[in-house]
């Protein structure tokens, strides 16, 4: 019945399963200490590696949910002040914080980020011991990933590719979407961490098919994005009334996400809301690079990624996705 229950945003209504999806397969929801299937408490000593927007909260929640989280950040007096305010600890480099730890966790920016933070005399690997696990949320190429993959198991180590989706705020509320490749031992041990800020976590296959999976995600949304932003534009120029049209398209067929949570400020002309243009270039570029290597055929997701160029092109590739709608209000003046 969960799904079909209603929230509300403004004047409208939106089915609450766009908002928050339902577990299964053993994950319970809201759960501030994480357990496995059996039921049993799981605390453990945790390294966080990166503390952008999406990483400040999820090592919060960590801590929150019981761990003894130790944090590392390129900026240190982030980390000192993640610290400060949930009580955990900080460290200088990614080795140190990853010393001792049973799980490593890492939230960065790109392939190259990811490799400075896990390689080197610095990196977490040389921190961390046989039978520990690093488990990467960055969204990265599946490249990189299974290259960090082989060099974790020449050290022992397991690694789990689990890029998330949900945004800023599916972070701070710990209601995350993880998507994981790796091997299914190495999965459960870290699915019960991950718990503390997921709303729904699963592995998808072998080592590469989590970061795979989230570029499934982000072709459907640049899609969804450039859909929306089209019906809105086409809306101002007949004249209608955009909220009033949303109101009655979104209880349809047309309904989504997207529509349920950005409508309103797109048609305000606030883009400050959520993923950034630059960010979302840079994974649809993962996307085309993987297109070209499996032989998948992506034209909208290909034409979509342009207009994020034409957005950079008037500034904005710090406003967020939704700023496809700002493009074409200016092609038109």
């Amino acid at each position: 019945m969960s799904h079909q229950r209603l929230f509300s945003l403004g004047f409208l209504s939106f089915p609450a399963a766009w908002q928050i999806a339902p577990r299964g397969g053993g994950v319970r929801v809201g759960a501030n200490i994480c357990e496995d299937r059996s039921g049993e408490k799981q605390m453990a000593k945790i390294a966080f590696l990166g503390l952008g927007v999406m990483g400040y909260p999820m090592a919060g929640h960590l801590q929150a949910a019981g761990h003894e989280v130790t944090v590392y950040n390129r900026t240190e007096a982030k980390a000192k002040a993640w610290a400060k305010q949930h009580g955990g600890h900080f460290a200088a480099t990614p080795r140190a914080a990853a010393s001792g730890a049973e799980f490593v966790m890492a939230c960065v920016g790109n392939d190259d980020d990811l490799r400075s933070v896990c390689l080197g005399a610095d990196g977490a690997f040389a921190g961390m011991g046989k039978g520990t696990v690093f488990t990467d949320h960055t969204t990265v190429s599946a490249k990189v990933t299974r290259e960090l993959y082989g060099a974790a198991a020449e050290q022992g180590i397991a690694f789990v590719d689990a890029p998330i989706s949900g945004g800023q705020a599916g972070a701070e509320n710990g209601v995350l979407s993880v998507m994981c490749g790796g091997d299914e031992d190495a999965y459960a041990r870290a699915e019960p961490v991950i718990d503390a800020y997921a709303r729904i976590c699963r592995r998808i296959g072998e080592s590469g098919a989590g970061q795979m999976t989230k570029m499934c995600n982000q072709i459907a949304i640049a899609g969804l994005v450039q859909g929306l932003s089209e019906a809105l534009h086409f809306a101002e120029k007949a004249g209608l009334d955009g909220r009033a049209v949303v109101e009655v398209i979104s209880q349809g067929a047309a309904g989504s996400w997207q529509m349920a949570n950005r409508y309103e400020t797109m048609l305000d002309d606030h883009f400050e809301h959520g993923f950034a243009v630059d960010w979302m270039r840079k994974d649809l570029g993962i996307c085309l690079d993987a297109a070209n290597e499996t032989g998948a055929s992506l034209p909208v997701t290909a034409l979509v990624d342009q207009f994020y160029k034409d957005v950079q092109k008037m500034g904005g590739g710090r406003w967020d996705t939704s700023s496809l709608f700002k493009r074409l209000r200016k092609l038109d003046g």
